[in-house]
Protein backbone atom coordinates (compact mmCIF):
# COMPACT_ATOMS: atom_id res chain seq x y z
CA UNK A 1 0.00 0.00 0.00
CA UNK A 2 0.83 3.50 -0.79
CA UNK A 3 1.29 5.10 2.43
CA UNK A 4 1.00 8.63 0.50
CA UNK A 5 -1.97 8.10 -1.08
CA UNK A 6 -5.14 10.42 0.34
CA UNK A 7 -7.62 7.62 -1.55
CA UNK A 8 -10.23 7.30 -3.73
CA UNK A 9 -12.76 8.32 -0.63
CA UNK A 10 -11.38 11.28 0.52
CA UNK A 11 -13.50 13.58 1.52
CA UNK A 12 -16.15 10.61 2.67
CA UNK A 13 -16.89 11.21 6.53
CA UNK A 14 -18.25 8.33 8.21
CA UNK A 15 -19.50 7.93 12.27
CA UNK A 16 -18.56 4.21 13.09
CA UNK A 17 -20.94 2.95 15.50
CA UNK A 18 -20.45 -0.30 15.17
CA UNK A 19 -18.27 -3.10 17.55
CA UNK A 20 -16.99 -6.59 16.67
CA UNK A 21 -16.09 -7.47 13.46
CA UNK A 22 -17.98 -7.08 10.11
CA UNK A 23 -19.03 -3.48 10.83
CA UNK A 24 -15.54 -2.60 12.16
CA UNK A 25 -14.11 -4.78 8.54
CA UNK A 26 -16.53 -2.60 6.37
CA UNK A 27 -15.39 0.85 7.45
CA UNK A 28 -11.77 -0.17 7.62
CA UNK A 29 -12.39 -0.96 4.31
CA UNK A 30 -13.40 2.38 3.74
CA UNK A 31 -10.51 3.99 5.61
CA UNK A 32 -8.08 2.74 3.83
CA UNK A 33 -9.47 4.32 0.64
CA UNK A 34 -9.19 7.65 2.49
CA UNK A 35 -12.34 8.17 4.00
CA UNK A 36 -12.24 9.72 7.52
CA UNK A 37 -13.52 7.22 9.94
CA UNK A 38 -15.15 8.38 13.67
CA UNK A 39 -15.15 5.31 15.76
CA UNK A 40 -17.90 6.05 18.26
CA UNK A 41 -17.11 3.40 21.27
CA UNK A 42 -19.49 2.79 23.88
CA UNK A 43 -18.43 3.71 27.46
CA UNK A 44 -17.61 -0.12 27.85
CA UNK A 45 -15.44 0.09 24.39
CA UNK A 46 -15.57 -1.99 21.69
CA UNK A 47 -16.30 -5.91 23.14
CA UNK A 48 -13.21 -6.90 20.67
CA UNK A 49 -10.42 -4.70 22.72
CA UNK A 50 -10.71 -7.76 25.57
CA UNK A 51 -10.96 -10.80 22.65
CA UNK A 52 -7.56 -12.29 23.51
CA UNK A 53 -4.67 -12.96 23.81
CA UNK A 54 -2.12 -12.01 22.05
CA UNK A 55 -2.98 -8.26 23.47
CA UNK A 56 -0.49 -4.67 22.66
CA UNK A 57 -0.99 -1.90 24.42
CA UNK A 58 -4.29 -3.00 26.36
CA UNK A 59 -5.78 -4.16 23.19
CA UNK A 60 -6.29 -7.06 21.27
CA UNK A 61 -5.17 -8.76 18.58
CA UNK A 62 -8.81 -8.90 17.34
CA UNK A 63 -9.23 -5.60 17.65
CA UNK A 64 -6.58 -4.38 16.19
CA UNK A 65 -7.02 -6.23 13.21
CA UNK A 66 -9.75 -4.30 11.80
CA UNK A 67 -9.56 -0.96 13.68
CA UNK A 68 -6.55 1.07 11.92
CA UNK A 69 -7.39 4.02 10.16
CA UNK A 70 -10.14 5.38 12.10
CA UNK A 71 -9.91 7.94 15.07
CA UNK A 72 -11.38 6.87 18.38
CA UNK A 73 -14.00 8.66 20.59
CA UNK A 74 -16.19 7.40 23.13
CA UNK A 75 -19.53 8.43 24.28
CA UNK A 76 -22.63 7.65 26.18
CA UNK A 77 -25.53 7.04 23.66
CA UNK A 78 -27.57 5.87 26.24
CA UNK A 79 -28.04 9.56 27.75
CA UNK A 80 -29.49 12.20 25.57
CA UNK A 81 -26.22 14.49 25.91
CA UNK A 82 -24.54 11.99 24.14
CA UNK A 83 -26.99 11.26 21.11
CA UNK A 84 -27.47 15.60 21.05
CA UNK A 85 -22.92 15.29 20.64
CA UNK A 86 -23.94 12.22 17.74
CA UNK A 87 -26.53 14.59 16.08
CA UNK A 88 -23.79 17.45 15.95
CA UNK A 89 -20.92 15.12 14.31
CA UNK A 90 -23.74 13.99 11.50
CA UNK A 91 -23.84 17.31 10.74
CA UNK A 92 -20.63 16.98 8.97
CA UNK A 93 -21.20 13.57 8.14
CA UNK A 94 -21.64 11.54 4.78
CA UNK A 95 -22.58 7.88 6.07
CA UNK A 96 -23.38 6.35 9.49
CA UNK A 97 -22.59 2.68 9.96
CA UNK A 98 -24.00 1.19 12.84
CA UNK A 99 -25.21 -2.42 14.37
CA UNK A 100 -27.03 -1.92 17.25
CA UNK A 101 -29.94 -4.49 18.10
CA UNK A 102 -33.20 -3.36 15.78
CA UNK A 103 -34.78 -1.15 17.59
CA UNK A 104 -32.34 0.86 19.63
CA UNK A 105 -31.89 3.94 17.46
CA UNK A 106 -36.27 4.02 17.35
CA UNK A 107 -36.16 3.84 21.12
CA UNK A 108 -33.23 6.35 21.08
CA UNK A 109 -35.30 8.55 19.17
CA UNK A 110 -32.72 8.20 15.99
CA UNK A 111 -34.82 6.25 13.88
CA UNK A 112 -34.04 6.85 9.99
CA UNK A 113 -37.15 6.97 8.49
CA UNK A 114 -39.04 9.21 11.40
CA UNK A 115 -35.50 11.11 12.23
CA UNK A 116 -32.37 10.97 10.40
CA UNK A 117 -33.84 11.01 6.35
CA UNK A 118 -35.13 14.58 7.57
CA UNK A 119 -32.88 16.15 9.40
CA UNK A 120 -30.33 14.89 7.05
CA UNK A 121 -31.27 13.87 4.10
CA UNK A 122 -28.05 13.28 2.57
CA UNK A 123 -26.54 11.05 5.12
CA UNK A 124 -26.26 7.14 3.99
CA UNK A 125 -27.24 5.02 6.97
CA UNK A 126 -25.96 1.66 6.82
CA UNK A 127 -26.88 -1.20 9.15
CA UNK A 128 -25.11 -4.54 9.96
CA UNK A 129 -27.10 -6.96 11.33
CA UNK A 130 -27.98 -10.08 12.00
CA UNK A 131 -31.22 -11.31 10.16
CA UNK A 132 -32.65 -8.01 9.24
CA UNK A 133 -35.29 -6.22 11.06
CA UNK A 134 -38.66 -8.03 10.16
CA UNK A 135 -39.54 -11.24 9.13
CA UNK A 136 -39.87 -14.73 11.42
CA UNK A 137 -36.07 -13.81 12.92
CA UNK A 138 -36.06 -10.09 12.34
CA UNK A 139 -34.24 -8.22 15.40
CA UNK A 140 -32.77 -11.90 16.67
CA UNK A 141 -28.87 -11.18 17.47
CA UNK A 142 -26.76 -13.15 15.34
CA UNK A 143 -22.79 -14.12 15.03
CA UNK A 144 -20.79 -15.52 12.59
CA UNK A 145 -20.75 -19.12 13.60
CA UNK A 146 -24.44 -19.05 14.97
CA UNK A 147 -25.04 -18.03 11.21
CA UNK A 148 -22.72 -20.18 9.48
CA UNK A 149 -25.00 -23.14 11.36
CA UNK A 150 -28.20 -22.02 10.81
CA UNK A 151 -27.68 -21.23 6.62
CA UNK A 152 -26.40 -24.18 5.54
CA UNK A 153 -22.61 -23.48 5.64
CA UNK A 154 -21.76 -25.89 8.24
CA UNK A 155 -24.11 -28.49 6.56
CA UNK A 156 -21.69 -28.30 3.28
CA UNK A 157 -18.17 -28.34 5.04
CA UNK A 158 -16.72 -31.33 6.78
CA UNK A 159 -15.51 -34.74 5.90
CA UNK A 160 -18.28 -36.88 4.18
CA UNK A 161 -19.18 -39.06 6.84
CA UNK A 162 -18.10 -36.34 9.83
CA UNK A 163 -20.01 -33.51 11.43
CA UNK A 164 -20.78 -30.55 9.88
CA UNK A 165 -18.20 -27.95 10.74
CA UNK A 166 -17.42 -24.46 11.32
CA UNK A 167 -15.61 -22.34 8.74
CA UNK A 168 -12.32 -21.70 10.08
CA UNK A 169 -12.53 -18.26 9.44
CA UNK A 170 -15.31 -16.19 10.39
CA UNK A 171 -16.29 -15.76 6.90
CA UNK A 172 -20.15 -14.59 7.39
CA UNK A 173 -18.92 -11.45 9.39
CA UNK A 174 -15.88 -10.82 6.29
CA UNK A 175 -18.58 -11.01 4.02
CA UNK A 176 -21.00 -8.70 5.28
CA UNK A 177 -18.37 -6.30 5.91
CA UNK A 178 -18.03 -6.42 2.33
CA UNK A 179 -21.57 -6.56 1.51
CA UNK A 180 -22.02 -3.26 3.56
CA UNK A 181 -18.98 -1.40 1.83
CA UNK A 182 -20.44 -2.22 -1.60
CA UNK A 183 -23.74 -0.75 -0.21
CA UNK A 184 -22.55 2.01 0.67
CA UNK A 185 -20.29 2.88 -2.13
CA UNK A 186 -23.46 2.38 -4.33
CA UNK A 187 -25.75 4.86 -2.00
CA UNK A 188 -22.88 7.09 -2.39
CA UNK A 189 -22.86 6.96 -6.06
CA UNK A 190 -26.92 7.08 -6.11
CA UNK A 191 -26.74 10.46 -4.18
CA UNK A 192 -24.38 11.74 -6.66
CA UNK A 193 -26.99 11.87 -9.10
CA UNK A 194 -30.50 12.16 -6.34
CA UNK A 195 -28.44 14.61 -3.49
CA UNK A 196 -30.26 12.47 -1.20
CA UNK A 197 -29.00 9.23 1.13
CA UNK A 198 -30.85 6.50 2.37
CA UNK A 199 -31.05 3.40 4.67
CA UNK A 200 -28.75 0.30 3.59
CA UNK A 201 -28.46 -3.07 5.34
CA UNK A 202 -26.06 -6.05 5.28
CA UNK A 203 -27.32 -9.07 7.20
CA UNK A 204 -25.30 -11.71 7.93
CA UNK A 205 -27.91 -14.22 7.56
CA UNK A 206 -28.38 -12.69 3.43
CA UNK A 207 -24.62 -12.91 3.48
CA UNK A 208 -24.00 -16.28 4.38
CA UNK A 209 -26.86 -17.54 2.14
CA UNK A 210 -25.56 -15.80 -0.67
CA UNK A 211 -22.07 -17.53 -0.32
CA UNK A 212 -24.05 -20.96 -0.88
CA UNK A 213 -22.77 -21.36 -4.64
CA UNK A 214 -23.07 -23.85 -5.98
CA UNK A 215 -24.83 -25.74 -3.59
CA UNK A 216 -27.96 -23.91 -3.77
CA UNK A 217 -27.72 -24.32 -7.32
CA UNK A 218 -27.34 -27.12 -7.00
CA UNK A 219 -30.28 -27.78 -5.11
CA UNK A 220 -32.19 -25.88 -7.46
CA UNK A 221 -31.59 -27.72 -10.28
CA UNK A 222 -31.86 -31.66 -8.99
CA UNK A 223 -33.42 -31.09 -5.83
CA UNK A 224 -30.64 -32.71 -3.75
CA UNK A 225 -29.53 -31.84 -0.87
CA UNK A 226 -25.44 -31.26 -0.97
CA UNK A 227 -23.45 -33.61 0.72
CA UNK A 228 -20.32 -32.71 2.81
CA UNK A 229 -17.31 -33.78 0.22
CA UNK A 230 -14.39 -32.55 2.55
CA UNK A 231 -11.65 -30.58 0.69
CA UNK A 232 -13.12 -31.85 -2.70
CA UNK A 233 -15.67 -29.88 -4.70
CA UNK A 234 -19.09 -31.66 -5.84
CA UNK A 235 -19.15 -30.59 -9.49
CA UNK A 236 -15.40 -30.72 -10.24
CA UNK A 237 -12.50 -33.40 -9.97
CA UNK A 238 -9.74 -33.63 -9.52
CA UNK A 239 -10.59 -30.18 -7.50
CA UNK A 240 -9.20 -31.31 -3.71
CA UNK A 241 -6.44 -31.87 -1.30
CA UNK A 242 -3.69 -34.52 -1.82
CA UNK A 243 -0.72 -35.72 0.09
CA UNK A 244 2.56 -35.99 -2.15
CA UNK A 245 6.22 -37.29 -1.19
CA UNK A 246 6.97 -33.37 0.73
CA UNK A 247 3.98 -31.39 1.26
CA UNK A 248 0.48 -31.31 0.65
CA UNK A 249 -0.87 -30.03 -2.48
CA UNK A 250 -4.45 -28.49 -3.90
CA UNK A 251 -5.46 -29.48 -7.23
CA UNK A 252 -7.67 -27.94 -8.85
CA UNK A 253 -8.61 -29.27 -12.53
CA UNK A 254 -11.10 -27.50 -13.73
CA UNK A 255 -10.94 -28.93 -17.55
CA UNK A 256 -10.03 -31.91 -19.68
CA UNK A 257 -6.26 -29.84 -20.94
CA UNK A 258 -5.62 -29.49 -17.33
CA UNK A 259 -6.27 -32.63 -16.42
CA UNK A 260 -4.07 -34.02 -19.16
CA UNK A 261 -1.32 -31.77 -18.24
CA UNK A 262 -1.69 -33.32 -14.38
CA UNK A 263 -1.55 -36.90 -15.64
CA UNK A 264 1.33 -36.09 -17.96
CA UNK A 265 3.69 -34.45 -15.29
CA UNK A 266 2.99 -36.87 -12.36
CA UNK A 267 3.81 -39.55 -15.42
CA UNK A 268 0.52 -41.18 -15.85
CA UNK A 269 -0.50 -40.12 -19.24
CA UNK A 270 -2.64 -42.83 -19.68
CA UNK A 271 -5.11 -41.64 -17.42
CA UNK A 272 -6.12 -38.87 -19.83
CA UNK A 273 -7.11 -41.38 -21.54
CA UNK A 274 -8.98 -43.95 -19.04
CA UNK A 275 -12.51 -44.07 -20.38
CA UNK A 276 -13.25 -43.17 -16.64
CA UNK A 277 -11.95 -39.59 -16.64
CA UNK A 278 -12.23 -38.65 -20.25
CA UNK A 279 -14.46 -35.98 -18.90
CA UNK A 280 -14.96 -34.10 -15.96
CA UNK A 281 -18.55 -35.14 -15.34
CA UNK A 282 -16.55 -38.98 -15.93
CA UNK A 283 -14.25 -37.80 -13.54
CA UNK A 284 -17.07 -36.65 -10.95
CA UNK A 285 -18.63 -39.75 -11.47
CA UNK A 286 -15.81 -42.11 -11.10
CA UNK A 287 -13.50 -39.42 -8.22
CA UNK A 288 -13.13 -42.22 -5.36
CA UNK A 289 -10.99 -44.58 -8.18
CA UNK A 290 -9.67 -41.64 -9.88
CA UNK A 291 -7.87 -40.45 -6.69
CA UNK A 292 -6.63 -43.60 -5.75
CA UNK A 293 -4.88 -43.83 -9.26
CA UNK A 294 -3.18 -39.86 -8.28
CA UNK A 295 -2.41 -41.13 -4.54
CA UNK A 296 -0.46 -43.53 -5.80
CA UNK A 297 1.66 -41.04 -8.24
CA UNK A 298 1.85 -38.52 -6.52
CA UNK A 299 3.53 -40.33 -3.50
CA UNK A 300 6.89 -39.77 -4.77
CA UNK A 301 6.89 -36.55 -6.03
CA UNK A 302 7.84 -33.37 -4.84
CA UNK A 303 4.74 -31.22 -3.78
CA UNK A 304 6.14 -27.93 -3.92
CA UNK A 305 8.02 -28.61 -7.23
CA UNK A 306 5.19 -30.34 -8.93
CA UNK A 307 2.78 -27.20 -8.22
CA UNK A 308 5.15 -24.97 -9.44
CA UNK A 309 5.43 -26.74 -12.70
CA UNK A 310 1.70 -26.90 -13.21
CA UNK A 311 1.66 -23.26 -12.34
CA UNK A 312 3.85 -22.66 -15.12
CA UNK A 313 1.81 -24.64 -17.55
CA UNK A 314 -1.43 -22.56 -16.45
CA UNK A 315 -2.65 -25.33 -14.40
CA UNK A 316 -3.73 -24.22 -10.91
CA UNK A 317 -1.71 -25.99 -8.07
CA UNK A 318 -0.19 -25.04 -5.02
CA UNK A 319 1.23 -26.29 -1.76
CA UNK A 320 -1.30 -25.83 1.29
CA UNK A 321 0.37 -23.02 3.36
CA UNK A 322 0.08 -22.38 7.27
CA UNK A 323 -0.55 -18.95 8.07
CA UNK A 324 3.16 -18.66 9.23
CA UNK A 325 4.36 -19.25 5.37
CA UNK A 326 1.95 -17.20 4.04
CA UNK A 327 3.25 -14.04 5.85
CA UNK A 328 7.00 -14.71 4.68
CA UNK A 329 5.99 -15.66 1.57
CA UNK A 330 7.56 -13.25 -1.19
CA UNK A 331 4.37 -13.16 -3.45
CA UNK A 332 2.11 -11.68 -0.43
CA UNK A 333 4.89 -9.10 0.13
CA UNK A 334 5.01 -8.66 -3.34
CA UNK A 335 1.37 -7.93 -3.27
CA UNK A 336 1.44 -5.70 -0.43
CA UNK A 337 -0.71 -7.84 1.77
CA UNK A 338 1.52 -7.52 4.88
CA UNK A 339 1.43 -4.20 5.84
CA UNK A 340 3.71 -2.28 8.22
CA UNK A 341 3.37 1.42 10.26
CA UNK A 342 5.60 2.65 13.09
CA UNK A 343 4.98 -0.61 14.91
CA UNK A 344 1.94 -1.77 13.71
CA UNK A 345 1.68 -4.86 11.58
CA UNK A 346 -1.64 -6.08 9.79
CA UNK A 347 -3.16 -7.38 6.79
CA UNK A 348 -3.35 -5.46 3.76
CA UNK A 349 -6.25 -4.11 1.67
CA UNK A 350 -7.05 -6.59 -1.25
CA UNK A 351 -8.88 -3.93 -3.47
CA UNK A 352 -5.74 -2.47 -5.87
CA UNK A 353 -6.80 0.60 -7.37
CA UNK A 354 -3.62 2.05 -9.49
CA UNK A 355 -4.09 6.33 -8.84
CA UNK A 356 -5.59 5.90 -5.55
CA UNK A 357 -3.83 3.50 -3.72
CA UNK A 358 -5.24 2.20 -0.38
CA UNK A 359 -3.08 3.14 2.56
CA UNK A 360 -2.29 2.89 6.18
CA UNK A 361 -2.16 6.58 7.86
CA UNK A 362 -2.57 5.46 11.60
CA UNK A 363 -2.56 2.16 13.99
CA UNK A 364 -5.92 1.31 15.71
CA UNK A 365 -7.18 4.13 18.32
CA UNK A 366 -6.47 4.29 21.82
CA UNK A 367 -9.97 4.03 23.61
CA UNK A 368 -11.35 7.13 23.43
CA UNK A 369 -8.15 8.92 22.21
CA UNK A 370 -9.46 11.47 19.91
CA UNK A 371 -12.85 12.05 22.01
CA UNK A 372 -11.50 15.79 22.84
CA UNK A 373 -10.20 16.57 19.66
CA UNK A 374 -13.50 15.49 17.79
CA UNK A 375 -15.83 17.41 19.97
CA UNK A 376 -13.50 20.23 19.29
CA UNK A 377 -13.81 19.97 15.33
CA UNK A 378 -17.31 19.60 16.01
CA UNK A 379 -17.40 23.23 17.65
CA UNK A 380 -17.39 22.05 21.51
CA UNK A 381 -15.73 24.85 23.98
CA UNK A 382 -13.04 23.36 25.59
CA UNK A 383 -15.24 23.77 28.85
CA UNK A 384 -17.71 22.08 27.34
CA UNK A 385 -15.90 18.78 26.50
CA UNK A 386 -14.35 19.22 29.96
CA UNK A 387 -17.84 19.12 31.18
CA UNK A 388 -19.00 15.99 28.78
CA UNK A 389 -16.48 14.18 29.48
CA UNK A 390 -16.56 14.86 33.84
CA UNK A 391 -20.44 13.99 33.22
CA UNK A 392 -19.42 10.56 31.45
CA UNK A 393 -21.09 11.64 28.49
CA UNK A 394 -18.08 11.74 26.83
CA UNK A 395 -14.77 9.75 27.49
CA UNK A 396 -11.42 10.31 27.08
CA UNK A 397 -8.34 9.65 28.12
CA UNK A 398 -7.51 11.67 31.84
CA UNK A 399 -5.14 14.84 30.73
CA UNK A 400 -1.63 14.75 32.43
CA UNK A 401 -0.52 17.37 35.56
CA UNK A 402 1.00 19.20 33.36
CA UNK A 403 -1.70 20.17 31.39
Amino acid sequence: MNAISAGALAGIKVIDLTRVLGGPYCTQMLGDHGAEIIKVEPPQGDETRGWGPPFKDGAASYFIGVNRNKRGMALDLSQPQGREVLFRLLETADVMVENFKTGTLERWGMGYETVLQHRFPRLVHCRVSGFGADGPLGGYPGYDAVIQGMAGLMSVNGEPEGAPVRVGVPVVDLATGMNATIAILMALLERGRSGKGQFVEAALYDSAIALLHPHMANFFLDGKPPKRTGNAHSNISPYDQFKTGTKRVFLGIGNDRQFARLCAEIGRPDLAQDARFRSNGDRVMNRAALRAELEAALASVDGVALTTKLLEQGVPAGPVHDVPEVVSHPHTRHRQMVVEKSGYRGTGNPVKLSRTPASVRSAPPQFGEATRAVLAEAGYAPAEIEALIAAGIALAPKREAAE
